[in-house]
């Protein structure tokens, strides 16, 4: 792990044994006080204070969290406070590392943020394949439960079936609901009408784990870790791919480029192969080239790049991968996760794919090149949820920054990455 200057929340916790017990917790970490301290405060003054922090929510959206927070009606009606543990990214793995290392950390953030907004009631919607986390957390629930820690609001771990549409908050109430796993039609919003009909909150991993730090040190103390207006704290920044020390990292928001990132933290690309390309936050968010990376490594530096901060998993990519056989196993994905519901997504990915692997194989047209980019277009933006983009950004990013090596497949040439 490597820290890029500042305070730290995460990382200097992961790998100790212990670090996940109520002991540790106390005596190195928030210990619950947080929460005590947010027991004496009003709902409002909460929401002001994560307003302050410039907390931003780390699980691929980046919307304000207090914000979001205060969308949830000031109702008697019962109110649910949901956590996606579900991390169904392809690159990503920073909430498993918290939630094997920290679980107290997130369950102080649940009972705060369920305080915020009224609820009672929690979940923790965790993926199946999480089947070891998810007895960690039950373990943590259990300690914090016997030692009157949980108050008014009583949280469960509910274990999803491994599918990548249930991180998308709609998909992952229905699952939690019992229902089939795809998205709703939004509106309503969640915070209206979301779990069991209810107003509900949903948070990923790392932003509820920020919040015990945020109310214990003060919203302005949050946001001044952040190195970029608008965006506080740390990140944790999961880097995957050919690089030398690939791992878990914790950066201060905005605090780091692309390229420093990868040469000076995770030590260049392994076997001093060069750059190709570079997927910013999991396999979703369209890649930029080897020229590109002397950007800032938050969320509206890459927006003006033409990527996204995503997840905040990076995929490094040397000049001896090729990026045809890259692209075709990301979309492949796409469509073998798709929910089947509406059919830009259903039909789309899997023609794209079908596309995809004649021109790995060597059997396409230059046609073929014009028709993939014409149906990422028929997909971006006209599908139900997010899915269907996660396929046609980064097919779109691909073939217009490396439209050469799409070439040289269909053509019979070299291909670059061979």
């Amino acid at each position: 792990m490597y820290i890029a200057g500042g305070e730290t929340l995460f990382v200097q916790h992961l790998g100790i044994t212990g670090a996940r017990t109520l002991d540790y917790f106390k005596k190195h970490m928030t210990g619950y006080r947080a929460a005590q301290k947010a027991a004496g405060m009003t709902t409002e003054a909460i929401i002001d204070e994560v307003k302050r922090s410039w907390l931003r929510g780390r699980g691929g959206a980046g919307f304000p969290t207090g914000t979001k927070w205060s969308f949830v009606p000031k109702t008697t009606a019962q109110k649910y406070l949901v956590c996606n543990a579900d991390e169904s990214e392809p690159g990503t793995f920073k909430d498993r590392a918290i939630i094997r290392n920290m679980p107290h950390m997130l369950v102080e953030g649940m009972i705060i943020a369920a305080r915020a907004i009224g609820a009672s009631r929690g979940y923790i919607y965790i993926r199946g394949e999480y089947e070891e986390e998810a007895g960690i957390l039950e373990e943590a629930l259990k300690e914090a439960r016997d030692a009157g820690q949980l108050g008014k609001v009583d949280i469960f771990v509910h274990r999803g079936a491994g599918a990548y549409i249930c991180g998308e908050e709609t998909g992952l109430l229905n699952s939690l609901e019992g229902l089939r796993g795809e998205p709703r039609d939004k509106p309503p919003f969640p915070a209206v009408k979301g779990a069991f009909d209810g107003p509900t909150v949903v948070n990923n991993v790392e932003t509820l784990a920020c919040i015990p730090s945020i109310i214990m040190n003060g919203g302005a103390w949050f946001a001044g870790l952040g190195r970029i207006e608008k965006s506080g704290g740390t990140r944790l920044v999961g880097v995957s791919g050919q690089v030398n020390r690939p791992g878990l990292y914790e950066i201060p928001a905005g605090g780091a480029t692309i390229r420093e990132i990868i040469y000076d933290i995770c030590g260049g690309i392994a076997d001093d192969r060069q750059l190709r390309a570079v997927i910013p936050g999991g396999s979703s968010t369209p890649p930029l080239s080897a020229d590109e990376i002397d950007v800032v490594y938050d969320i509206e530096p890459l927006a003006c790049a033409g990527s996204m901060l995503g997840s905040a998993a990076m995929i490094v990519v040397s000049e001896d991968y090729c990026l045809v056989r890259l692209l075709e196993r990301i979309v492949l994905f796409y469509e073998r996760e798709s929910c089947g519901q509406c059919t830009p997504c259903r039909e789309g990915v899997a023609w794209a794919r079908k596309i995809l692997s004649r021109i790995e194989r060597g059997t396409g047209t230059d046609r073929d090149i014009s028709l993939l980019l014409s149906v990422a277009d028929s997909i971006n933006g006209k599908a139900l949820c997010a899915l269907g983009d996660a396929a046609a950004l980064p097919i779109m990013g691909f073939v217009k920054k490396f439209r050469a090596d799409f070439e040289a497949h269909v053509r019979g040439g070299r291909c670059p990455g061979a």
